[in-house]
């Protein structure tokens, strides 16, 4: 049995939803910002949350960092699975 590949599978598993998380709520709130601009309601607070400031917790100088390597976390992980050879059944 190929160890290596099972263990790359279970790690971009474990990792990309943790990672994909803050990108899906960054572009979600940037979105909905932006639609409920154009119906004239200003919710502010959706750009707090879109530039990484969570009540207590304010990520905003290293928000952009963060989702930039997040970013090429879930594209190296999904690369390293694409170049292994698949076993067959």
């Amino acid at each position: 049995m190929n160890r290596p590949h099972l263990k790359a599978r279970q790690l971009h598993r474990w990792v990309v939803p943790l990672a994909a998380a803050p990108l899906l709520l960054t572009a979600a709130t940037g979105s909905l910002y932006s639609v409920l601009l154009e119906q004239g309601i200003d919710a502010f607070w959706l750009l707090k949350i879109h530039r990484g400031s969570f009540g207590p917790l304010n990520l905003q100088p290293y928000y952009s960092a963060l989702l930039g390597v997040l970013t090429l976390v879930v594209v190296i992980s999904g690369a390293m699975l694409l170049r292994q050879p698949r076993r067959s059944s």
